[in-house]
């Protein structure tokens, strides 16, 4: 690692209690600690600050219009890069810099290639970095369920490209006050309500403003608040009146919402998220919008941890066609010792079988790349 490409850690950027979101280096460009360790103090966290660098991976900008881009999809190293090129396209959107348009489907098109390449992978981060994220990586995660379920859904690649950016660009006007409003316990004032019930209408007149011309796009946005029942907002409308993409855009911000960490609420288990998903399935103008995203998850979502039978704890790896049954990495023996390794487990086999969702008072730390076999 060359010292000359590393940065300092800003303060905020990491958190007692979650993973490393990128490998830290010390000045000189030896690694500290991989990416997926949890620190575990408060002195552990600021020593970081001081002695800790990170490479910031960036999407080129020469790169950010094409899709046949062939670097190593492997999500785990491409997230810092891709918060980064989010926070940049935000920050386009905001300035209605002419470079806007063309970043934001860049960065779309490249999300939709990892995503393709690395299905499960991609969809593990949302369950890996669900402690408690920054409004930059909830984003993430909405474009990552997005693109999973318009695929489920055999949505047109044009259509499904435009559903991802959407769900990038669609929370442009609560990013200054998202946090916020996550780390407060206390009940919403008036004039924060109305900044979260005028949001879709400001993203849109943020991508108008900046010279984004598409219809498609800025209506997903606009509706992605509103309810069958005619109960959402801007407008109250009802039913069909919505596009299905808007549906499948609310539905992954209300599933990130529920097993994500707030100030005033713990996270909802898997198995809890996944009932209230069936029970708006059957208030929902298209319920194969529900199903969809219920097939993606499976019971076990990848990178959920899980508890076998054989008393060891594991993270979801892999789908494997029975959803109750995917493939796990064990990382912790049945006397509560991580190994030093990892150890794949076939949950079909009754030795193996998944007795239910393991949640950690803390994470174990663990090499990301490595569970699933990408590399770094």
């Amino acid at each position: 690692m060359e010292p000359e490409s590393l940065v300092r850690i800003a303060p905020g950027a990491l958190v007692v209690g979650r993973p490393l979101p990128w490998t830290v280096y010390d000045a000189d460009g030896k690694v500290l600690l991989r990416q997926g360790y949890v620190i575990h103090s408060e002195s552990q966290l600021e020593q970081l600050f001081q002695r800790g660098r990170f490479r910031p991976r960036r999407i080129p900008r020469s790169q950010d219009a094409r899709a046949d881009d062939t670097r190593d999809c492997n999500p785990f190293a491409e997230y810092a890069g891709f918060l980064h090129s989010l926070e940049g396209v935000l920050t386009a959107l905001t300035e209605r810099q002419a470079s806007a348009e063309p970043r934001l489907l860049g960065l779309a098109r490249r999300l939709e290639q990892v995503c393709q390449q690395s299905p499960d992978a991609s969809l593990a981060l949302v369950h890996l970095y669900a402690v408690a994220p920054t409004i930059q990586e909830q984003i993430l995660f909405h474009a990552i369920l997005c693109q999973r379920v318009g695929q489920t859904l055999a949505l047109a690649p044009a259509r499904r490209l435009e559903l991802v950016a959407a769900a990038l660009a669609a929370n442009l006007a609560l990013v200054p006050v998202a946090d916020q409003l996550n780390a407060s316990s206390r009940v919403l004032s008036e004039p924060q309500r109305q900044v979260i019930r005028k949001h879709p209408e400001r993203a849109v007149q943020a991508l108008q403003a900046a010279g984004l011309d598409r219809p498609t796009l800025t209506r997903i946005i606009a509706q992605h608040h509103e309810r069958f029942d005619g109960d959402g907002y801007p407008l109250g409308l009802t039913g069909h009146e919505l596009l299905p993409e808007a549906e499948t855009l609310a539905l992954a911000e209300r599933y990130v919402a529920m097993v994500t960490r707030r100030a005033y609420r713990e996270r909802l288990s898997i198995h809890a998220a996944r009932q209230a998903i069936t029970g708006l399935a059957g208030r929902a103008s298209r319920p194969a919008v529900a199903r969809a995203l219920l097939e993606v998850l499976g019971e076990y979502p990848p990178g959920v941890l899980v508890r076998l039978a054989s008393r060891e704890i594991g993270v979801v790896t892999r789908q494997q066609g029975q959803p109750r049954s995917p493939v796990v990495m064990a990382i912790v023996n049945a006397e509560g010792q991580r190994y030093g390794g990892c150890f794949e487990r076939d949950t079909r086999q009754p030795e193996f079988r998944i007795l239910g969702q393991e949640e950690p008072e803390q994470l174990p730390s663990m090499d990301f790349s490595r569970l699933w076999g990408l590399r770094t």
